[in-house]
C-alpha cells in the first residue's frame, strides 16, 4: 500500500477557531515575518522623515521599500504557507462580529492565525499602504495637483492612527489569550496544536525579500 506525503502548508484551514492550547506550533513563517518587522519599521522612517527637506532621499527611499513589501505580501497572500494565505484569515461578516463580541464580553476565541479582527486590521493597513506610497510617488514625480500631496498626508495620517489601534488590539488580545502575540510574529511560534502549525519557515523566500528591499532602495536613489 502506497503512503502519500501531505504538505501541512497546502491544507485548508477549519472554518472554525482552534481551542486554546498550552502547546506551540510555527505560525508564522519566516518570509511573513521579515515582511511585518520591515513593513513597521520602512513606514515609521518615512512618517518621521516626511518633513525633512535634508532626509528627502531617505524618505522616498522608504516610499519604495513599503511598496514593494507590499506587493511582496499581496502575491505570498496567494501563493504562502498556510497561514499566510489570504483564504485562511479573510473571514465574514459573521466571524468578525462573533470575534468582536467575544472580545466585548473579554473571552474572544482563539484563533491560531490571524483572528477575523486582526484580519480587517492587515487589508487596510496594505491598502493604506499602497494609497500613501502610490500618491507620495505621483506627488513627487508630480504627475497630479497640490490634492494628490492632501491625499497622501490623509492616508499617512491614517495608516499611522491604525497602526496605533493595531498595536492596542495586540495587546488586549494578548491579555486575553494569555499568549505574547508580539513575540509570536517576532519568533513565528503561537499556542495551538502541533498537527495545526507549517512545517517549515520558508527562509529562503525570506531571503529573497531582503533582495527585494535592498532593490527597492537601489531604485529609489539611482
Amino acid at each position: 500500500m502506497k503512503t502519500q506525503n501531505i504538505d501541512r502548508d497546502s491544507q485548508p484551514s477549519p472554518p472554525a477557531p482552534i481551542a486554546t492550547s498550552r502547546e506551540k506550533t510555527l505560525v508564522w513563517d519566516l518570509p511573513v515575518r521579515v515582511f511585518h518587522w520591515s513593513l513597521a519599521l520602512a513606514f515609521t522612517i518615512a512618517f518621521v522623515s516626511s518633513e525633512s527637506e535634508r532626509w528627502q532621499l531617505v524618505h522616498i527611499a522608504s516610499g519604495y521599500v513599503t511598496a514593494a513589501l507590499i506587493a511582496f505580501r499581496l502575491l505570498w497572500g496567494l501563493i504562502g504557507s498556510r497561514y499566510a494565505r489570504f483564504t485562511e484569515f479573510v473571514r465574514g461578516p459573521a466571524a468578525i462580529r462573533a470575534y468582536l463580541g467575544g472580545m466585548l464580553r473579554l473571552h474572544p476565541p482563539h484563533y491560531t492565525g490571524h483572528n477575523p479582527a486582526g484580519a480587517l486590521a492587515v487589508l487596510a493597513l496594505l491598502g493604506l499602504g499602497l494609497l500613501t506610497a502610490g500618491s507620495g510617488w505621483m506627488t513627487f514625480n508630480e504627475v497630479g495637483g497640490e490634492w494628490l500631496e492632501d491625499l497622501h498626508e490623509g492616508a499617512a495620517e491614517a495608516m499611522l492612527a491604525l497602526v496605533f489601534l493595531h498595536i492596542g488590539a495586540v495587546v488586549l488580545s494578548s491579555l486575553m489569550h494569555g499568549e505574547n502575540l508580539i513575540a509570536a510574529m517576532w519568533t513565528g511560534y503561537k499556542k495551538g496544536r502541533p498537527e495545526t502549525g507549517i512545517h517549515r519557515a520558508h527562509a529562503g523566500v525570506a531571503l529573497g525579500v531582503l533582495v527585494l528591499i535592498g532593490g527597492a532602495i537601489y531604485l529609489a536613489l539611482v
